[in-house]
């Protein structure tokens, strides 16, 4: 009855599609929020079973990052004030690329529907196509969301691309801002937004952070809560929604260190890497190499970084993503942001296809320093010396008089901001442009880019003895969206005995109830029995779910696989003579016959992966059992 193994792959998901939703719906994991009025696209809530795995969820989370990285947990407010987001770019560049049905008006992100409409088109038509052709739709699926406009306006026209629901032509591309705006307080003279994402809370908390931690570097923030964007078309589920939980880390290094001390503990593990390079040769990821080997060859960019890369890695194998199903995708260059050093996108195969989970970034200093120039706070650390130090600082001279005689003076606080939140890796990297060709081109934006020539921007190096260094820290982000790695969970964890008979075989760490507690029959000897098995589970945190009611006992362990509660206390009527009780296992359906006063302690062994069910097997007399094949009560 154990589900058969086979090929992990995005049609096989797909196939399971239907009974995995009818599933979901009929045990309420999650549902419509407000479907009584038709509901609102996007917006989801969660029943007591998918409450209970997400909220398991996050305190996984906390064990595996804040308890073993010692970070810094915040709780931060929902609401942000404009300046804020303004300061972060959130105002002017938190959009996406929209299109409209020129005819029915309908709003459609530009990048998916040009990946929805090629990926139909290349299925349908992929024996009819030349090899080139097949490989420039695929290169065009893959690219689509790093287009900008001019860049989907063309492929929209190359492809004749129009909405695959009516026909129509659709309009060009235009930026639509994700944020939702409110006012805060009576008055409407102070402006906000909805959080787009948590990591400004904890940038503007540095410096209470960094006093806490005793100034000492490195250390890390971390919060969870929710975030909020104003998706143009949601679609897919948990996938894309208008308000989802976010875990978000934002590690503080020395930009001339970003070695990690807890590196080597992980350096040999391997793991799948679809390096930008690899990209774009069309190659597939890469899982020969270790991490540390990875690090090594600079395919990434140094240890603080790879450190999470390999830790996020282990997390997700922990909430039982199949190891196949997951892979770490760097960004190419036409992606990262003009201040990142590198960035990592953790990806999940589901049935829509890879989907990012978890985005990681080395995001330099930019974050920490447009803060601080928005409010004339210092947002540094120091590198203090025992004995005076003879340092080399790098002093920016920027001609803002050139600039306002230029073609730039109507862009010249923008110019001016770039400026200031320089690194001094990247002063470096500009000042040798300038002295190998005069010439350095700047993306400021999409619609701002500058030349800089020496004559407007130079740079001088100076070295003094100092007691202390000051800088402003690196750092370094992995920010998980537990809504996306939730339904990933859901798809990869769905097993089917047959066609009637589905279940959720999850890791017993993330499951709503980790026993369920089942009476043969309803019986009055059994009330206390049951109540004592209840409050020993209860007493080792160990949820528990009586299911007593008048169907047969099959039938109940069907209820028991549908909820994915992994294992199953029987109560029989051996419990009223020799006071032991069955307990079964969910992928195995194995039972065994254990005393009442050890179940507890063996469940949460069990739970606390202290103990394997081979282990319990090998300890405990088998009880064989034949379990009804019967249709769950619908």
């Amino acid at each position: 009855m154990v589900e058969k193994a086979q090929t992990f792959s995005k049609e096989a998901l797909a196939a399971k599609k239907k009974p995995f939703e009818e599933l979901m719906k009929r045990r309420f994991y999650y549902a419509p929020a407000f479907h009584i009025y038709g509901g609102v696209a996007g917006l989801y809530d969660y029943g007591p079973a998918g409450c209970a795995i997400k909220n398991s969820l996050e305190q996984l989370w906390r064990e595996h990052f804040i308890i073993e990285d010692d970070l810094l947990e915040l709780a931060l407010t929902n609401l942000t004030p404009h300046d804020v987001l303004k300061t972060s770019g959130h105002v002017d560049k938190f959009s996406d690329y929209m299109v409209k049905d020129v005819k029915s008006g309908a709003c459609y992100r530009a990048d998916k529907i040009i990946e929805e409409v090629l990926e139909k088109q290349l299925e349908k038509e992929k024996d009819k196509m030349t090899e080139e052709q097949r490989k420039v739709i695929a290169e065009t699926i893959q690219k689509a969301g790093n287009f900008h406009a001019p860049e989907i306006n063309q492929c929209i026209k190359q492809f004749n691309i129009r909405n695959p629901e009516t026909g129509n032509e659709l309009s060009e591309a235009y930026p639509f801002n994700l944020m939702f705006g409110t006012d805060i307080g009576p008055t409407g003279t102070v402006k906000g937004f909805l959080r787009p994402e948590t990591a400004q809370g904890i940038f503007v908390n540095f410096r209470k952070m960094l006093d806490y931690n005793g100034g000492r570097l490195p250390f890390g923030g971390a919060t969870i809560g929710i975030g909020f964007r104003n998706e143009i078309a949601p679609r897919s589920g948990l996938l894309r929604v208008r308000e989802f939980q976010l875990a978000e880390i934002e590690y503080f290094v020395d930009p001339e260190n970003k070695n990690h001390p807890k590196f080597s503990k992980y350096a040999d593990i391997k793991m799948p890497l679809y390096s930008a390079e690899i990209q774009n040769a069309n190659g597939e990821p890469r899982t020969d190499l270790t991490i540390g080997e990875a690090v090594a060859q600079k395919i990434v960019n140094n240890e603080t970084l790879a450190y999470f890369l390999v830790r996020t890695f282990l997390f997700l194998k922990r909430c039982g993503l199949e190891e196949t199903g997951i892979r770490f995708r760097q960004h190419l260059k036409t992606e990262m942001a003009h201040y990142a050093s590198d960035c990592w996108d953790a990806e999940v195969l589901t049935s829509y296809g890879w989907i990012e989970v978890v985005g990681h970034a080395d995001r330099a200093c930019y974050d920490l320093t447009c803060h601080a120039n928005a409010t004339k706070q210092e947002m540094v650390a120091a590198r203090k010396f025992s004995k005076p130090t003879l340092v080399k600082t790098i002093k920016t001279n920027l001609n803002k008089a050139a600039i306002g005689k230029s073609e730039y003076k109507s862009h010249f606080k923008a110019i001016v901001d770039y400026v200031e939140a320089l690194s001094d890796d990247k002063k470096k990297e500009i000042q040798e442009k300038l002295q190998s060709t005069n010439e350095y081109v700047a993306i400021l934006s999409d619609a701002l880019t500058v030349k800089f020539t020496k004559e407007i921007l130079s740079f001088e190096e100076k070295e003094q003895n100092v007691m202390e260094q000051k800088f402003t820290p690196h750092v370094i982000e992995p920010a998980f969206g537990l809504g996306r790695i939730l339904y990933c969970i859901f798809e990869h964890r769905f097993r089917m005995r047959n066609e009637r008979r589905t279940y959720l075989s999850l890791p017993a760490k993330l499951a709503a109830y980790k026993a369920s507690i089942l009476p043969v029959i309803s019986h009055a000897d059994f009330a206390p029995i049951i109540q004592k098995i209840t409050s020993n589970l209860k007493r080792f945190g160990i949820s528990s779910k009586v299911d007593d009611g008048g169907s047969s006992i099959g039938k109940r362990y069907s209820r028991t696989d549908e909820l994915g509660i992994p294992f199953a206390i029987t109560i029989d009527q051996q419990t009223l003579t020799d006071h032991s009780v069955t307990l079964r296992e969910v992928d195995t359906l194995l039972q065994v016959r254990i005393k009442i006063d050890e179940v507890h302690q063996v469940v949460r062994d069990l739970v606390e992966c202290e103990i394997t069910w081979k282990d319990v097997t090998e300890k405990y007399p088998k009880f064989t059992v034949k379990e009804e094949d019967e249709e769950d009560d619908k």
